[in-house]
């Protein structure tokens, strides 16, 4: 994974734990076969398509109470 993605990415979702969990959540979606959200000229791995796609706004996520 690029440093500069995670650095992006954690701007939007500061909890590591919680960003592990969503990129993990979209690397799985995206390796069964569902598509980047995000356009790229280069070829991106799975976590790094899911971080950029964090850092663009695409991706949401929501907390539940326990």
């Amino acid at each position: 994974m690029r440093d500069d993605y995670i650095k992006d990415a954690l701007k939007i979702i500061p909890d590591p734990n919680m960003l592990i969990n969503v990129v993990s959540r979209r690397v799985k979606q995206l390796r069964r076969g569902n598509r980047p959200l995000v356009e790229s000229l280069e070829k991106l791995s799975a976590e790094d398509t899911a971080l950029r796609e964090i850092s663009e706004g695409k991706i949401s996520y929501e907390v539940s109470e326990a």
